[in-house]
């Protein structure tokens, strides 16, 4: 497609995403909850036609030799299908943020002032290979009254193409914009970049996906942007940990689902128990085909781990790569956490309260748990619903993106004839 095409198509696109947030945002949320419901329903219904389309997109993924992780992101399982109908029925019954009234004061001279949550108007995201984030966003961003352009990657174009179409069906026989979700429909990245001009039309962009793609769109874009950044996220097993527990929240962290952003790819282990726990820990990785990277200390207990780099620490592997350092203290912890770590998640095993609020206050992570795995910091599980992402930016929003952080307040006014003298 031609560059001046390209320019005309996302400036039409914007153009009328903003003349449909403004009606958007006039809807009832009944109507609102309705289309949520029916568009699950639909997703159930042409599920078998939907992982048909993704096939195409996951053959050519595979020919083109794409790693495990990015098959296992891009592929439409039964599972995820269900997932993402469940998001949206989960969605349609949370609280409609919009026109809610969060505070309330009087001023002296009679003035009753309030704040009251509004639409953000047109949200543009850019996400890589996860088809499912096309409903995801469109349903939270719908839900709360934004008008949302989707551009996906190009391995999952065909997937996002029907999963969007759906969606748009399902607004035109509510006699609901089209437009209020819209699937940017060729992958030239000239176009992307065209977007990202448009801070006339477009009030906010969300990148998700990987650091490359975060760093082009907080270069380029005029609007405000909010990152969805990588997740270096650790683990750190104290000496009053109990060791069961570590374990099983240690494997799940890494294991369950490894190329996902709340995956652990760094294990903190104390030194007074990595000589017990770094070899028992070390089989159970072995049984999941990790490849283990260790500090020099690691390596004394579990031989064959491959020494680990300086770059290992800074890594995000989204894979079934590990790497494991043992330090000598909470404190050192907390300190390579602060010095590698990326704002994401970041946990800590540990039977003591002392412990454990210490590393809450002290660590800077848009989640932090105490005894649990990396693996919840995810909308769905913190009860947000589904998510737009996990913002590691701190203004405006920090962590799981619900309902709530997809809008913003407005003062709002009550007087009786006061004039200001």
């Amino acid at each position: 497609m031609a560059e001046a095409d390209l320019k005309e198509l996302i400036l039409n696109m914007a153009k009328k995403a903003k003349k449909a947030s403004q009606i958007l945002a006039t809807l009832s949320s009944q109507t609102k909850n309705e289309i949520l419901k029916k568009v699950a329903q639909k997703l159930r219904e042409k599920k078998e036609e939907l992982k048909e389309i993704n096939k195409k997109d996951v053959d050519q993924a595979i020919a083109k030799g794409k790693s495990e992780a990015f098959i296992d992101r891009l592929t439409l399982t039964d599972k995820i299908v269900e997932s993402m109908a469940k998001g949206l029925e989960e969605v349609a019954v949370l609280p409609d943020p919009v026109g809610e009234v969060v505070k309330m004061w009087k001023r002296p001279n009679g003035l009753l002032v309030g704040k009251m949550r509004v639409p953000l108007g047109v949200i543009a995201i850019i996400y890589e290979s996860r088809p499912n984030v096309t409903i995801d966003a469109a349903g939270l961003c719908f839900k709360s009254g934004n008008a949302v352009i989707l551009r996906g990657g190009k391995e999952a174009i065909n997937s996002n193409l029907a999963l969007g179409k759906i969606f748009r069906e399902t607004l035109k026989e509510f006699s609901v914009p089209e437009d209020v979700v819209q699937i940017v429909p060729t992958p030239e990245r000239s176009l992307m970049e065209y977007m990202l001009e448009l801070e006339e039309y477009i009030d906010l962009v969300i990148p998700r996906g990987g650091e490359g793609l975060i760093r082009f769109v907080t270069e380029k874009a005029r609007m405000p942007v909010i990152k969805h950044y990588k997740g270096v996220c650790h683990v750190y097993i104290d000496n009053e940990a109990n060791l069961n527990m570590a374990k099983v929240i240690a494997v799940n962290a890494k294991c369950q689902r490894p190329g996902v952003c709340n995956a652990m790819e760094t294990l903190l282990v104390h030194k007074d128990i990595a000589d017990k726990f770094l070899p028992e820990i070390a089989e159970d990785y072995k049984k999941y085909g990790v490849e283990l990277r260790g500090c020099s200390e690691t390596l004394k207990y579990i031989p064959w781990a491959k020494p680990a780099t300086e770059e290992d620490w800074y890594a995000e592997y989204l894979d079934l790569i590990l790497a494991i350092k043992v330090v000598n203290s909470i404190d050192e912890a907390i300190e390579h956490i602060s010095k590698y770590g990326s704002n994401h998640t970041e946990a800590i095993v540990t039977e003591s309260y002392t412990k454990a609020m210490k590393f809450l206050k002290e660590v800077d992570a848009s989640v932090v748990l105490v005894n649990a795995s990396t693996r919840f910091n995810d909308g769905g599980e913190l009860g947000l619903g589904t998510e737009i992402g996990i913002s590691t930016t701190k203004i405006h929003a920090y962590g799981p993106m619900g309902l709530e952080e997809l809008t913003t307040t407005k003062f709002i006014v009550f007087g009786n004839g006061q004039i200001r003298t």
